[in-house]
């Protein structure tokens, strides 16, 4: 179809009749049922990664999205991992509740993402409670993690089997160091308590205030950090891996002591790397996410298969965004193409307005903010021009439509909202560029959204971060 001369908010009208003619539609999650996620059957069947992505940390209709799609997936394609942007040690402790996992030397009680008052009165920790609560502590979140206990307690005898839910992100230090030197209390082996409390034990007075000891180790000629300390902790406990793996929940308890013992070591390089460059810092944050999901992978044995949850910026092929382009990033949608090839598909998410979940700065209260509608020359804009509500769009290749394909494959602004939103700067703080077709596999898009079903809305306290990871808190 040649190119008409009328344009429509700085597309032409050829693309947008072409995206009318090749979408489906559907009403609404709610109302679509099973419908909406049989529009990614094809995805499930020879892929072994997963990726689906959100345009905002606080967008009830994406979540509800990612989650109608894990549960189809699970139930007819047998994935059997839920790996998200959020840290081990809450993950763990939601994977003990799902699981229902008991015995072996457990370092952590089970914890479930529900309101705290039912957490407590239940005898449960609650999960998810450093900033940003409402990332991971929404009833749209609760409602999957209780479907995912139930499910698993209905299909697997054996809790080994069962589905596994597992955090990918670094900035637990202060508990994972905590959490692996419990878990050598708990295997009663006393030098290997001994050695990590001392290593240990320096880092420690920093995880409360990371950010300050990556500026320390910057500035300070004499100080050289605790690199060496906590790399040398990692090798004594890989040593032990047989030893232990034999004595315990078949290596399931070591498995998650080695993915703290490694956080630790990652993230001390993280927060030192933050004052040499933003783009070093994201892309060892990311590294970590990819390796951590391989080591899970490999954990679960031959035949495992994993949904992951995170941003749109972490798991769209960051090759096909300004990120690779022009600042040299990656990320973990790119690490999972090039390591898996066409094992790895991702599906993104995205709305041209409606309101959001985010807070104004770090560590602040969530508020229900208004989502300004997407700019012109926007991927947005051009979905909104299409004027359907809700649809899926297939962007593989001899999946989508050529002529269409290679019209979406122009380069336009995208809109990134993390855990903060910055209205007034939109452009400048939310926006990036993108080839959307070699970016994602697939799109699932609404016109208007709504704000998450947070649990709670103030914050509780926490040590003040920088905003390291841009655009605002992805």
């Amino acid at each position: 179809m040649p190119h008409q001369e009328n344009q429509q908010n700085g597309h032409s009208t050829s693309v947008v009749e072409l995206l009318r003619a090749n979408v489906i539609s559907f009403p609404s999650i709610s109302e679509a049922g099973d419908a909406f996620a049989r529009c990614f059957d094809s995805f499930g069947g020879n892929s072994k990664i997963l990726l689906i992505g959100d345009g905002s940390h606080g967008t009830s209709e994406f979540y509800a999205a990612r989650a109608e799609i894990t549960k189809y997936m699970i139930e007819h394609h047998g994935f059997n991992i839920v790996a998200i942007e959020a840290d081990w040690p809450d993950a763990e402790a939601v994977d003990r509740y799902v699981r229902q996992r008991s015995g072996g030397p457990a370092t952590e009680p089970p914890a479930s993402v529900e309101p705290v008052p039912a957490a407590k009165q239940a005898g449960r920790e609650p999960a998810f409670m450093r900033f940003p609560t409402w990332m991971w502590r929404n009833a749209e979140v609760q409602a999957f993690v209780e479907w995912l206990r139930a499910w698993n307690k209905k299909n697997y005898a054996d809790v080994h089997d069962a589905v596994g839910f597992y955090g990918l992100d670094l900035y637990s230090l202060g508990t994972s160091m905590r959490a692996v030197i419990k878990y050598l209390e708990k295997m009663n082996d006393k030098t290997m308590v001994e050695k990590a409390r001392d290593r240990y034990g320096k880092l420690m007075m920093w995880a409360e205030d990371p950010h300050q000891y990556g500026l320390e180790a910057l500035v300070s000629g004499n100080f050289r950090g605790y690199e060496k300390e906590v790399t040398d902790m990692l090798k004594d406990l890989l040593s032990k891996r047989l030893e232990y793996s034999a004595a315990t929940w078949d290596g399931v308890e070591f498995h998650s002591s080695e993915q703290n013992a490694r956080l630790v070591r990652d993230a001390e390089r993280y927060y030192k790397a933050m004052y040499y460059g933003r783009d070093e810092s994201w892309n060892l944050r990311d590294t970590h996410m990819f390796e951590t999901l391989v080591r899970i992978l490999k954990h679960r044995g031959d035949g495992a298969k994993a949904i992951v949850w995170a941003h749109n910026s972490h798991v769209g092929d960051a090759r096909a965004t300004s990120m690779g382009w022009s600042r040299g990033e990656l990320n973990i949608g790119q690490l999972c193409k090039e390591t898996f090839g066409q094992q790895a598909l991702s599906i993104g998410c995205s709305t041209y307005t409606g309101t959001v979940a985010a807070a104004e700065r770090w560590d602040g209260d969530m508020q229900v903010m208004n989502v300004r509608p997407g700019l012109p020359n926007s991927y947005e804009q051009l979905m909104h021009d299409t004027g359907i509500k809700n649809f899926v769009l297939d962007l593989r290749e001899k999946h989508c439509n050529k002529e269409l394909r290679d019209a979406l494959k122009e380069k336009r602004l995208e809109r990134f909202i993390g855990v903060i939103y910055s209205p007034n700067t939109e452009r400048q703080s939310h926006y990036t560029y993108a080839s959307l077709p070699e970016q994602f596999d697939g799109l699932v898009w609404f016109d208007e959204t709504r704000h998450v079903g947070a649990l709670e809305v103030r914050q509780p306290h926490d040590e003040v971060e920088f905003e390291e990871t841009w655009p605002f808190g992805l």
